[in-house]
C-alpha cells in the first residue's frame, strides 16, 4: 500500500520562525516566505473567523491522483479540526469574496502559473499572506490552498501562536511524495492476500478477517486520506513474491520456486487479471502498482510480456489506470522493453541503474532506494529497523542532503540532476516481512516517526538543516492535530489514574480517580466491598482513557473465582485476558495477534501483577501470597527464513478503556503510571531491580 503526502505536519518555538538569511518560515517541510521589512507579527488569537472563498468552495481538484473528487475543505467539522489546535477563540466560518478582518481567507489563485522543480504544472502550490488584517491563503487547487493551511498550523505553533507578517509562494518540487507499506510474499515466509471478495472464482484467495481490510474499512482509509491530501494506491506482487495466488492455484507456480507465477501457463495472466477487475472498482487511485519485483532471470521475455499485457489490460480499464513497475530486467537496445509510459519504482542499485537504465530512454521514474528501505524485525543484509534521519539530511554523494533525484547513494555520476523530467518523486518503503504477529501496527508507526517528516522536507524539496530539524521536531510533533498515534495521556505527575474503589458512590457508579487528574470512571453492574470489586463476567468498568503508549506500568491485584478466561483490562489497541480456562496462559493480544506468558492466575487467591512497556519491550510482573515476584518478557515468536523459530521483542500499549468485561472475580487497586517501573534489564540481558 503506498500513501501519498506531504508528511511535514507542524512546528516550534525553540529556534526563530523566520531566517532572514533564506527567507523561509521554519516549517516541516520549510516554507518560502519573505518577512515584511517592520518586523511585526500577527497574533492568531485576533483571528476569530475562516472565510471559505466562494470560489474556492465551488473548486474540484481534478488534477490529483486520487478519483475521490478533492473538495474544499470546507465543512465547519473539518474545519476546526484544521484550525482549532492553535486558535484560542472557537472558530465561526462562512462563505464571502474577499478577506475581512480578523479571518483567514482560503481561496484559489488559477491565474499563476505555479511548477515544480522541472517545470512541470502542478495543482499542489499556494501563495501566502500575512498582515495586520489577516491571513490569506491562495491554492492553485484546493489541495494547495490545504498544504497552504497545514504551514499555517506549523507556523503558528512555531511562533508561540503569532505570525510574522509577510508572503511566499510554496511548491512541492516533486509531486510524488509518500511511503510505503508492504508485507512481501516468499517461499516458506509469511504470506496473505488483504482484500476478501464474494466472487466465487476468487474463493480461498483471502487472508483471514483480522488479517485483511473490508469493502466499509478499505472505503473509510481511502475517503478519510483523500480529504486530507492524501491518495492511497494499492500493489498487488506478481509475478514474483506470489505465494498467496499459487496456494489459492498450485499448478499456477513455478516448479522450482512456488513464490513465482509460471507466466507460461495459459492460465496465469486471466488469473491475474480477474483479481485485478474484481478489486479495481474498491481503487480511488489513478494509479496501480502490478509489483514485477525479483523475477527469475530465466524468463525475461515471458516476464516483460506480462509487464506490457498489464499495461494494455491497465489501459483498457474504465477509467484509465496507470501502472508502476519495479524497476527488474533493464533491456539493451534494440531488445524488446516495457512500455515507456509504465512508470519504473527503482529500489536497489542491484537490479538497474536508474540514469542509463530508464531514464536516458525515456522512462519516468520513482525512487524508492533502499537508502531509505527499512524491514521491521527482521533486519536482513543489515536494513534498518527505523528510517535514517541522518541521511536525510547529508545523503547527496555529492555533498548536501537527499532529494528525489539521488537514485545512488555512494555514486554522484549515476544521478540524474534536480530537475530532471522523468524524476517524479520518492517513496520510503517499509517491508513487514515476517507476518502480523512480527509487528503491532505501533512499531510500524515507530519506524517513521522521529525521522519521517525529516525526509519529507526533502521530498517536497525543502531546505532545513538537521540542527534546525533537531531544534523544531518534539514541539511541531506535539502540535500534530486530531491524532494521538504516541498514545500520550496528559497527566499532573507520573501517576495516570489510581482507581482504590474504597467507596461505592451513588451518583451513577463514579469511580473516583485520586491521581488528581480527574479521570473518574464508570461502574456497571459490579459490587464494591472492602476497596474490592467483584466481576462476575458480565459487569465492568469503563474509564474515559483507552490506551497509554511506550513507557507505562500498569498495575492491579486480582482473586479470580473460576477458571474462566475474561479479560481484565481492554483498549483500543491491546486486550490483557486472565489466560485461565483452556489455554492456561495470561496473553496479551493486539489486532487479532496473541502473545502469551506461560503463567495461569491461582484461583481463590490474590496476585500483585503489573504490565509495564519499557521502550521496546513489554513485561509481566506477579507476585502471588506468600510468594516472590517474577517477571517475564512478552515476546512474539518470528520464523527467520532458514534460521528457524527465535523470540523476538514486543512492543504493546497498556489498555486502559473498559475493565473486567468477562472476568469472573475480585480486582482492587488499580493504578497506571507513565514510566515503566519496578525492573529493567541490563547489557546482558538479565534482571535487576530499579
Amino acid at each position: 500500500m503506498h500513501l501519498f503526502t506531504r508528511d511535514g505536519l507542524l512546528k516550534v518555538a525553540v529556534l526563530s520562525l523566520t531566517s532572514s538569511s533564506y527567507g523561509r518560515l521554519l516549517t516541516i517541510p520549510s516554507t518560502p516566505f519573505e518577512e515584511a521589512s517592520t518586523g511585526e507579527k500577527l497574533p492568531l488569537n485576533s483571528v476569530r473567523k475562516v472565510i471559505v472563498g466562494k470560489r474556492f468552495a465551488s473548486t474540484v481538484n481534478k488534477n490529483g491522483r486520487t478519483l475521490i473528487p478533492q473538495h474544499s475543505p470546507n465543512s465547519p467539522k473539518l474545519l476546526r479540526e484544521i484550525f482549532n489546535p492553535l486558535l484560542v477563540a472557537m472558530l465561526l466560518w462562512n462563505m464571502a469574496t474577499k478577506p475581512k478582518k480578523g479571518s483567514i481567507f482560503l481561496t484559489i489563485d488559477s491565474d499563476t502559473k505555479f511548477s515544480d522543480v522541472a517545470g512541470r504544472p502542478s495543482s499542489e502550490e499556494y501563495s501566502l499572506s500575512v498582515t495586520k488584517e489577516g491571513i490569506t491563503i491562495a491554492g492553485a487547487s484546493p489541495l494547495g490552498t490545504w498544504w497552504g493551511t497545514r504551514s499555517v498550523l506549523q507556523a503558528a505553533a512555531v511562533g508561540d501562536n503569532k505570525i510574522p507578517y509577510g508572503t511566499g509562494v510554496d511548491s512541492p518540487g516533486w509531486g510524488t511524495r509518500g511511503v510505503m507499506h508492504s508485507e512481501e510474499f516468499g517461499n516458506n515466509v509469511y504470506h496473505g492476500f488483504r482484500l476478501p471478495s464474494d466472487n466465487p472464482a476468487l474463493a480461498d484467495l483471502s487472508s483471514p478477517a483480522n488479517e485483511s481490510y473490508t469493502r466499509a474499512v478499505f472505503d473509510d482509509i481511502q475517503e478519510k486520506c483523500a480529504a486530507r491530501g492524501v491518495t492511497v494506491f494499492p500493489e498487488l506482487e506478481t509475478p514474483g513474491h506470489a505465494l498467496a495466488i499459487t496456494q489459492w492455484k498450485p499448478q499456477l507456480a513455478l516448479d522450482h520456486d512456488i513464490s513465482m507465477l509460471n507466466l507460461s501457463h495459459p492460465e496465469t495472466l486471466p488469473a491475474v487479471q480477474s483479481i485485478w477487475e474484481t478489486f479495481l472498482p474498491w481503487f480511488y487511485s489513478d494509479t496501480v502498482h502490478i509489483g514485477a519485483d525479483e523475477y527469475d532471470s530465466g524468463f525475461i521475455d515471458v516476464y516483460i510480456d506480462f509487464v506490457n499485457n498489464m499495461y494494455k489490460f491497465m489501459s483498457a480499464q474504465s477509467p484509465p489506470r496507470k501502472m508502476f513497475s519495479w524497476g527488474t530486467f533493464p533491456r539493451e537496445p534494440g531488445q524488446t522493453d516495457i512500455n515507456k509510459d509504465v512508470t519504473i519504482q527503482h529500489w536497489t542499485g542491484g537490479m538497474d541503474n536508474a540514469l542509463p537504465d530508464y531514464l536516458n530512454k525515456g522512462f519516468n521514474m520513482v525512487n524508492s532506494d533502499d537508502a531509505f528501505y527499512i524491514v521491521g524485525k527482521s533486519a536482513v543484509n543489515s536494513y534498518p529497523r527505523s528510517l535514517n534521519l541522518t541521511r536525510a539530511f547529508a545523503g547527496n554523494p555529492a555533498g548536501g542532503a537527499y532529494a528525489p533525484n539521488i537514485f545512488d547513494s555512494r555514486d554522484a555520476t549515476n544521478n540524474p540532476p534536480r530537475d530532471h523530467p522523468g524524476v517524479l518523486g520518492h517513496i520510503a518503503a517499509q517491508w513487514n516481512d515476517l507476518g502480523p504477529n512480527a509487528t503491532t501496527v505501533s512499531e510500524a508507526y515507530y519506524a517513521w516517526r522521529d525521522a519521517l517528516p525529516g525526509l519529507a522536507d526533502k521530498q517536497w524539496g525543502g531546505d532545513l538543516t538537521l540542527e534546525e530539524y533537531e531544534g523544531v521536531f518534539d514541539m511541531i510533533h506535539a502540535a500534530i492535530p486530531a491524532q494521538n498515534l504516541d498514545r500520550n495521556i496528559p497527566s499532573r505527575s507520573d501517576t495516570v489514574a489510581h482507581y482504590k474503589f474504597d467507596s461505592h458512590p451513588k451518583n451513577l457508579g463514579k469511580i473516583n480517580d485520586y491521581s488528581g487528574n480527574v479521570y473518574h470512571a464508570t461502574l456497571y453492574g459490579c459490587s464494591i466491598s472492602n476497596s474490592e470489586v467483584k466481576f462476575d463476567g458480565n459487569c465492568y468498568i469503563e474509564t474515559p482513557l483507552q490506551s497509554k503508549g511506550r513507557n507505562y506500568t500498569l498495575s492491579f491485584s486480582i482473586k479470580p473465582t473460576s477458571d474462566k478466561s475474561g479479560a481484565l483490562v481492554t483498549g483500543r489497541d491491546s486486550i490483557l485476558t486472565t489466560g485461565n480456562g483452556d489455554s492456561k496462559q495470561v496473553i496479551l493480544s493486539t489486532g487479532g495477534e496473541a502473545y502469551s506468558v506461560d503463567y495461569s492466575f491461582p484461583v481463590g487467591s490474590w496476585t500483585e501483577v503489573s504490565l509495564i512497556g519499557a521502550g521496546t519491550q513489554t513485561f509481566l510482573t506477579v507476585k502471588s501470597e506468600g510468594g516472590e515476584a517474577s517477571t517475564t518478557e512478552i515476546q512474539t515468536i518470528l520464523g527467520l527464513l532458514a534460521n528457524g523459530l527465535k523470540p523476538a521483542v514486543i512492543a504493546i500499549e497498556a489498555p486502559f478503556g473498559t475493565i473486567g468485561r468477562g472476568f469472573e472475580g475480585y480486582m482492587k487497586d488499580v493504578v497506571l503510571k507513565q514510566t515503566a517501573s519496578i525492573y529493567s534489564v541490563n547489557n546482558d540481558n538479565e534482571w535487576m531491580k530499579t
